[in-house]
């Protein structure tokens, strides 16, 4: 099964590689474009990592993120309406390269590029603490109440992560209009975690109490 399972996950991570190099470099009109190497490293170097740390101890949890299929009907439009968002944010980044209308300094995209780690770091915990963790909205069969690490402080750390590593992509890539841009993630991402919380209250054992316990849904004290 795990050979299987590999092949699956190269064939998907190259597709990102090749996928997301065509929507910046394309744009740019050259590969001379030191921040967007910059954000591929950053993004798939741990990300191969993290693959292969999964499939040796944790095979089911990369195979549920792999074949993730959504179900909700809501929760669809909102990955949409994400996937026409990251395009826009990557091709105006490359527009803004190649036009040089307002490239920000090189020492943002290194200050980006570290934040953008941090939110790996935290991302993996998430993964460490929850091996029920999906990329749809869902409750699986057996599936168990975590309420302690991250989770004993906001009741979403994943999409807490997910803040600090998608504002600082465009950062990385030194564009502000790219940033302007995936400020439209905010209420995506509202829209999102309250019918997740919808469908965990309906069907997770526990999980009413679990939000009185813990009160922030994304940011201690602001949410």
């Amino acid at each position: 099964m795990k050979n299987a399972l590999f092949g699956q996950a190269i064939a998907k991570f190259t597709a990102g590689v090749l996928l997301l190099g065509l929507l910046i470099f394309l744009p740019a009109g050259t590969f001379a474009y030191w921040q967007g190497w910059l954000l591929m490293g950053i993004l798939f170097v741990p990300m191969f990592i993290a693959g292969l740390v999964m499939l040796k101890k944790n095979p089911e949890l990369l195979k549920r993120r792999l074949n993730a299929r959504e179900r909700e009907g809501e929760q669809r439009a909102v990955i949409a309406w994400s996937g026409l968002m990251f395009s826009a944010v990557f091709i105006l980044a490359g527009l803004n390269r190649r036009f040089g209308w307002c490239l920000l300094p090189g020492w943002v995209s290194l200050a980006a590029a570290a934040v953008f780690l941090l939110g790996y770091v935290l991302y993996a915990e998430v993964l460490r603490e929850n091996a029920y963790l999906s990329r749809t909205v869902e409750v699986q069969e057996g599936q168990t109440l975590i309420d302690s690490g991250l989770y004993g402080l906001v009741r979403h750390p994943m999409y807490f992560c997910t803040l600090l590593l998608f504002f600082s992509m465009p950062l990385v890539l030194a564009s502000p209009f790219s940033f302007a841009v995936m400020l439209l993630y905010i209420p995506l991402i509202v829209k999102r975690i309250r019918n997740e919380e919808q469908v965990l209250a309906e069907g997770l054992p526990g999980y009413g109490e679990y939000q009185k316990r813990v009160k922030y849904r994304l940011l201690p004290g602001v949410w």
